[in-house]
């Protein structure tokens, strides 16, 4: 069975302005990268709450983010011609859209709404069999390579249960 590519997004708040701080994700093989952002010169919208959840600082970001165009043309080179999905469709195409405008490129790959790849059986189990797999694994979440990680875990956990229940 093959996991999607999942791709997660932290980002400076929610809202008009708000944009990427940290973009990650797991490939087919269970592989995690993800890279801070360094704030482009006009993005300027930050959020004290959101920085609780991501534990990263705007001079963090600054000082050790990569910056859109690096992240940008590592995104195509590794997720070039694929459909990688996400859990938060809307707001991560608007801040993954905000990357690439700052880049100066366009995606080479499609973002799509995990809950397209699911079942009805995989739906009705997601958030405990999502719930368990952070308890049990003790991650830190709202850093994006891990959320990504804990989504792919997820599907795969409620796929092989609804593959079980098929038989």
């Amino acid at each position: 069975m093959v996991p999607p590519v999942i791709l997660d997004i932290e980002a400076s708040g929610f809202g008009a302005g708000s944009y990427p701080v940290e973009i990650g994700y797991v490939d087919t093989e269970g592989h995690v990268w993800s890279a801070q952002v360094q704030p482009h010169a006009d993005w300027l919208h930050w959020d004290k709450e959101a920085e609780k959840l991501h534990h990263q600082s705007r001079q963090s970001l600054e000082d050790d983010g990569a910056t859109p165009r690096e992240i940008a043309l590592h995104l195509n080179h590794i997720l070039n011609g694929k459909t990688v999905y996400t859990d938060g469709w809307y707001q991560d195409f608007v801040w993954l859209h905000r990357l690439y405008e700052a880049a100066g490129l366009s995606p080479h790959f499609k973002l799509e709404d995990l809950s397209l790849t699911l079942t009805p059986e995989q739906k009705a189990a997601w958030h405990d069999t999502k719930q368990h797999i952070l308890e049990s694994l003790a991650l830190q979440q709202h850093r994006a390579s891990t959320d990504a990680k804990v989504l792919q875990l997820t599907w795969l956990k409620t796929a092989q249960a609804d593959t079980v229940l098929a038989d």
